[in-house]
């Protein structure tokens, strides 16, 4: 079997979803925290390597520093042009990815786990994380795809709500940072920006490298302690501040000439760690959480037909992230549609769940849950965000029990107390005046 089609097959590879996930953990020399799933079914290795170096790690002038420096890294390191990067990986089947949010930024890679192969994608990812350039010629091409990309964003009313609505829900909090950075800041991003950017943030102590796959422990440690060993030394990167709630109720109707609407509503919600995250999780799958079977679906889009969608999730980070509804309508029916969805929020809260509607929604959810596992590379995220949150190791197991024990008390308790109908932030995009 060749490289491509043994790292392709392993993209439906899992361990058994009825054993237990038995995660091991450590610290590296550096600081670095380490997580790790050993599994010999096939010859492959997953990894991943998290920092906070998130877009709420910004500055207000120079936003967007956080997303062209993870990118960055990519595209030119330890002497390596972005094309010999492509190359190398290539030439051996393996595959690097990468991610952003608010909170973290990092480097996934899959790789086989014979040792040529480990070996050359090892080196090319080790330059990445230990060694970027940051040349200038492709940071000015770079540069200019944002631009154009935020151009053409500022056009699009889906981008133009979720950039207006993080704003009104966050303020000046840094989780108001879009991730592309802005119009008027990312002219004035210089490699000087990004080195910077790196050193501070890009550092060994809290760094979390997830590994899982083809390797024993003794193999584990040494390839987490050459993943640290080459990373910038730098003291722990500080807690964001705390988000502040909503004093008030905030409306903003933005003018778009497209035939839908796009109505977004929102509320601080949940940390990662949270006591109330379960009850929220498990209330929320009930109220919009659920597709076709939640609240918001049957009343605002079965029984009337006013939207093309409607949705509600809970966006859990280091601090409060948002809790979210959406919908789509047309224009003209955009404001009973808003109206019906306050309604049934407000419904949710005041009335609670019924229990037929809190069984069926433990049923699906842990019915579902194998689904979570079912690749290396789903359990690998989840080592990540263990590892960053500082979640139980035993997360993974607990989880379905967690959910079983959630109470119809519990959720109504939970969301009376932490989603406030009268002091919500609404964005309207489209909508008739």
């Amino acid at each position: 079997m060749s490289a491509l089609a043994i790292l392709s097959f392993s993209l439906g590879f899992s361990l058994s979803t009825q054993a237990a996930v038995n995660i091991q953990q450590w610290q590296t020399n550096q600081g670095a925290q380490v997580y790790f799933v050993e599994n010999h079914d096939l010859p492959m290795l997953d990894m991943s390597v998290t920092f906070a170096a998130g877009s709420a790690r910004d500055s207000q002038d120079k936003a967007g520093v956080a997303g062209i420096t993870r990118y960055m890294m990519t595209l030119g390191a330890g002497g390596l042009s972005d094309e010999q990067i492509s190359t190398r990986l290539a030439d051996i089947g393996a595959v690097m990815s990468g991610d952003l949010d608010a909170d973290r930024a990092g480097f996934k890679l899959r790789t086989l786990s014979s040792e040529r192969e480990r070996e050359q994608a090892l080196a090319v990812y080790s330059a990445i994380l230990h060694k970027p350039d940051f040349p200038e010629a492709v940071l000015t091409r770079e540069k200019a795809r944002i631009l154009a990309g935020l151009k053409e964003a500022a056009t699009q009313p889906e981008s133009m709500a979720n950039r207006a609505f993080m704003q009104a829900l966050y303020g000046t909090h840094p989780y108001a940072n879009d991730e592309s950075g802005e119009l008027t800041t990312v002219p004035q991003i210089q490699a000087a920006d990004l080195r910077a950017f790196y050193q501070r943030y890009y550092a060994a102590q809290g760094a979390v490298i997830a590994l899982i796959g083809d390797l024993t422990r003794a193999q584990a440690e040494q390839l987490a302690e050459r993943l640290s060993a080459g990373l910038p030394s730098a003291e722990p990167v500080p807690a964001l501040p705390a988000v502040a709630y909503p004093q008030q109720a905030v409306e903003q109707r933005i003018p778009h000439p497209a035939s839908q609407a796009h109505i977004l509503l929102g509320y601080p919600g949940v940390k990662r760690i949270d006591p109330d995250y379960f009850p929220l999780y498990v209330g929320n799958y009930i109220l919009g959480g659920g597709g076709f079977v939640s609240r918001l679906t049957e009343e605002v889009r079965e029984k009337r037909g006013l939207v093309y969608s409607v949705y509600s999730y809970f966006l859990p980070l280091s601090e409060l992230g948002p809790f979210q509804l959406g919908l789509q309508t047309k224009q003209a029916q955009a404001n009973e549609a808003l109206q019906l969805v306050r309604t049934t929020l407000g419904n949710f809260i005041s009335k609670g769940v019924s229990e037929k509607e809190l069984k069926a929604a433990k049923q699906n959810i842990i019915g579902g849950f194998p689904l979570r596992l079912d690749s290396n590379a789903k359990i690998l995220e989840y080592l990540s965000v263990i590892g960053f949150y500082k979640l139980p190791l035993t997360y993974l197991d607990d989880f379905n029990k967690k959910v079983a024990a959630v109470t119809a008390a519990q959720i109504q308790d939970a969301f009376k107390r932490r989603v406030d109908p009268d002091r919500m932030v609404t964005v309207i995009v489209g909508a008739e005046q």
